[in-house]
């Protein structure tokens, strides 16, 4: 009976990679986690886990498809704003599980240690007759109640939506924030734009509050080299923020995992078997990686940018804001055009930035961890359905 389920699990991965040929817009994609990969089918996810044991954990789901309820948000460039909403939400969802597996195995592992340690003494202990001293205590388990299973759902919903905002939140402060109050500081300094008058015997914002409030361009000064510096300095930003994390011991391990990713999908666009053999020889850089993504969002957010001519901060800060969904949508497609070989030299010349920095957020991974890739694409691919 199971070799018939792999006969027919294989055969319907075959006709459905044929179906993938056929279609060039139904996308395969993923986002390395702790320990893991989640991998994503145009209807459906997967996530993949690896446990200190061997043990591969994983839960698939399929996914609703927006563009089928609401036409409007297949359209292009309203379809990038709908896909990175999609995707940050199941991303946050694919952390909180490689997360709780990574809990419950850390704890499972702390459990075994401390039993060994019982196990050990009650050796060395003297004088110990009890048959029953060397046992390891018994942990009953009760099942979750249904209200339980539910208020866990909630507080998770809950959970998920809150990293939604904090996230948002810390990238409109770090990205846009920030970037445009130390390149008006800076354009201050060069002299490109006029000091603002303070008073004598001022307080502390009284003082910083004309210089964080108002642009004030001289005949020096241009807005389009305003905003060529503010997007400049954001990349900075990016890439230092990457730089950094890459020393830390369990980022690389993501980052090897993310490497991984890719070969798998890499594998997986050229036809080929999904076998480990296979995903090795590939590359890891993918022109359709968020990295790659994030970097042609600042490149195009710089162009649209230009045309904010707006002394009041707050009301550069409010439209570039407002502005973002449209960036984020721009740059979807030129990052599903990039990724098209009939596509032209500027877009291929638009991610190149993206692909370079993918030297630090990809490292190769080794044989277990395209394995875990590979198992979660397969887990995905289980709930397409047969027809495209």
């Amino acid at each position: 009976m199971n070799r018939m389920n792999g006969r027919t699990t294989s055969r319907k991965l075959r006709f459905l990679h044929t179906i993938f040929a056929m279609e060039r817009d139904l996308i395969v994609g993923g986002q390395a986690v702790m320990e893991g990969v989640m991998m994503r089918t145009p209807s459906a996810y997967a996530i993949a886990c690896r446990k200190s044991d061997g043990e591969i954990v994983t839960t698939a789901e399929s996914l609703p498809k927006w563009s089928d309820k609401y036409k409007w948000l297949g359209w292009p460039v309203l379809r990038g704003g709908a896909t990175l909403i999609q995707s940050m939400a199941l991303g946050i969802k694919a952390l909180n599980f490689s997360a709780r597996i990574y809990e419950e195995d850390l704890k499972a592992q702390e459990e075994l240690t401390k039993e060994t340690a019982l196990e050990t003494q009650a050796v060395l202990a003297d004088g110990v007759d009890d048959e029953t001293f060397l046992k390891a205590p018994v942990t009953v388990v009760m099942p979750e109640k249904k209200e339980e299973r539910k208020a866990k759902k909630v507080t998770q919903s809950a959970s998920a939506v809150g990293s939604i905002i904090f996230a948002l939140g810390f990238n409109i402060l770090l990205f846009i924030v920030a970037p445009l109050v130390l390149t008006n500081l800076l354009f201050i300094g060069l002299g490109w734009a006029d000091a603002p008058a303070v008073a004598a015997g001022a307080g502390w914002w009284e003082t910083i509050k004309p210089y964080v409030w108002k642009i004030n361009l001289n005949s020096f000064g241009t807005w389009v080299s305003f905003n060529l510096i503010d997007g400049l300095i954001r990349m900075v930003f990016f890439i230092i923020m990457i730089f950094s994390m890459s020393f830390l011991k369990d980022i690389r391990r993501v980052f090897e995992y993310h490497g991984a990713e890719h070969k798998t999908v890499f594998t997986w666009e050229k036809g080929l078997d999904l076998t480990p053999a296979n995903a090795t020889t590939q590359r890891r850089q993918h022109p359709r990686c968020g990295t790659s993504f994030l970097m042609v969002v600042m490149l195009v957010a710089i162009v649209l940018f230009s045309v904010i001519n707006f002394e009041a901060m707050w009301l550069n800060l409010v439209v570039r804001i407002s502005l973002m969904p449209l960036v984020a949508g721009l740059s979807y497609e030129v990052i599903r055009y990039a990724a098209k070989k009939e596509s032209g030299a500027i877009f291929k010349f638009m991610t190149l930035p993206g692909l370079w920095l993918q030297n630090i957020t990809t490292q190769e991974p080794d044989e277990e961890q395209l394995e875990v890739a590979i198992r979660a694409l397969d887990e995905s691919l289980k709930l397409e359905p047969e027809t495209a």
